[in-house]
């Protein structure tokens, strides 16, 4: 089991309100999974993905990644879960504008205190993988927006993540880009990487192998 969320609750305070975002949220994933998490804006699924992520902690609930309990885990501890458990792909790329397409893709590995060379040889490595061989020293602004994208999941999968996760992977794409990008998934998923993506398109999810739906807060799951 890569993931296991129980009895995952999210409020937040409003002035004197609580809100809740996320109710009694019941999830598990099995390593080698491809799952999406399908549901409207303000359903809560950005919130539940940044939870997922280690980015955020639930109000209440007991939530497992690859094992390890992360409402027990201190800051330090919630650092190194992102920085070697979890890959990010995000809607808009969030690459750094000066810097090459290798040393976006490296910037990870300089946290994890790689050497200078394997540092070059992981991030040479998955450029090719994600077919940006040719683009290697082009800056964000002389790439397309697919290739950004690729450019974003080689740098989420440098660290031989546990899991990737990809939120809105393809909204900021046209639907030529938006396929490539799917299709990249699907192979990474067949080489064994678990992926959870979270979207608003019914067109997209279908690419996964399982979906789950989120609607005001609460996962319904068609079996």
């Amino acid at each position: 089991m890569i993931l296991e969320l129980r009895g995952i609750y999210k409020n937040y305070q409003q002035g004197k309100m609580l809100v809740p975002v996320l109710k009694n949220v019941n999830f598990t994933m099995e390593e080698g999974e491809y799952v999406a998490i399908m549901g409207p804006s303000g359903s809560g699924k950005t919130t539940l993905m940044n939870i997922i992520g280690c980015l955020d902690q639930p109000t209440e609930g007991t939530f497992y990644l690859d094992g390890q309990d992360v409402r027990k885990c201190s800051e330090n501890e919630m650092s190194d879960i992102r920085l070697h458990k979890i890959g990010f792909v995000f809607q808009n790329f969030h690459l750094l504008s000066r810097q090459s397409a290798l040393s976006n893709v490296e910037m990870p590995l300089n946290y994890a205190r790689v050497s200078k060379k394997e540092k070059r040889a992981r991030a040479l490595k998955v450029l090719d993988r994600v077919g940006l061989s040719d683009r290697v020293n082009f800056r964000p602004n002389q790439l397309s927006g697919g290739q950004m994208q690729r450019v974003a999941i080689a740098r989420a999968i440098v660290n031989n993540p546990r899991i990737l996760l990809a939120d809105e992977p393809t909204g900021a794409l046209d639907s030529s880009s938006g396929r490539q990008v799917m299709e990249l998934f699907r192979s990474l998923n067949e080489e064994g990487v678990s992926v959870l993506m979270i979207t608003h398109d019914p067109e997209i999810a279908a690419h996964a192998k399982r979906i789950v739906t989120i609607r005001d807060g609460e996962l319904q799951e068609k079996r």
